[in-house]
């Protein structure tokens, strides 16, 4: 693969076709993990290993599963990764695998996850096509993150809370606390938050696209008069 090739996935999936900011698929884990950095990384993490592997296989049985009956292959493989994923965070982090509850299943029915699948890895080589899954991957898992310090700072103060339920006790002392003493604010980390967050989030990434798109379309004058001579 070449450089150029490699940077454009990896482009398409962290922001001009972010799934969390731009396709806006996958909102319900967003939208309910979030509340934490450590339940949006978990999640994320989950995420990113379910969509390279499924990619990397949907690409490499593309040419021999018939094209009527490709959708039902597609979630057989998708959930059979989050199957040993599920068994993964049941047997190592536990407590954490409690927290995030149904939605590590979930991914099988993520819109994101089946929608690559579908869309590049069942038309695309093998390499390009795992690229593709973990980049949309590390995609969701940024807005994810993002959006959960930002709920997590406004609600608790507090910066990784609950990083103990996936490195054991000894991890309490890693908590960042942002604002000592602070009182919380309870709407941060309810569903409301999490619709609030996003909106900013989106809102924040437009206004990016919007200003560098401006700077792209002006011409510098020494060009301008350069271009006006010749």
């Amino acid at each position: 693969m070449k450089t150029q090739e490699i940077f454009t996935i990896f482009y398409d999936g962290v922001w001009k076709k972010n799934p969390g900011l731009v396709q806006l698929l996958g909102m319900c884990p967003t939208l309910a993990m979030s509340n934490s950095v450590v339940n949006a990384v978990g999640l994320g993490l989950a995420t990113v290993f379910v969509m390279a592997g499924s990619n990397g296989l949907v690409s490499a049985v593309r040419n021999m599963v018939p094209h009527e009956i490709r959708i039902p292959v597609f979630i057989l493989i998708i959930a059979g990764l989050v199957t040993i994923v599920d068994l993964l965070f049941n047997a190592f982090a536990h407590p954490l695998y409690l927290v995030l509850g149904i939605f590590i299943p979930l991914i099988v029915t993520n819109c994101i996850v089946l929608a690559r699948a579908d869309a590049f890895a069942a038309k695309n080589r093998v390499l390009p096509a795992i690229l593709d899954g973990a980049f949309m991957g590390l995609g969701t898992t940024s807005v994810l993150t993002t959006l959960g310090a930002l709920r997590e700072i406004a609600g608790k103060g507090t910066l990784l809370s609950g990083i103990d339920l996936a490195f054991g006790p000894a991890a309490k002392t890693w908590v960042i606390h942002v604002l000592p003493d602070y009182k919380g604010f309870l709407l941060a980390i309810l569903p409301p938050g999490a619709f609030l967050g996003l909106g900013l989030l989106i809102a924040l990434r437009n206004w990016l696209d919007q200003r560098a798109a401006q700077r792209a379309r002006a011409v510098p004058p020494a060009t301008a008069s350069v271009q006006a001579a010749a």
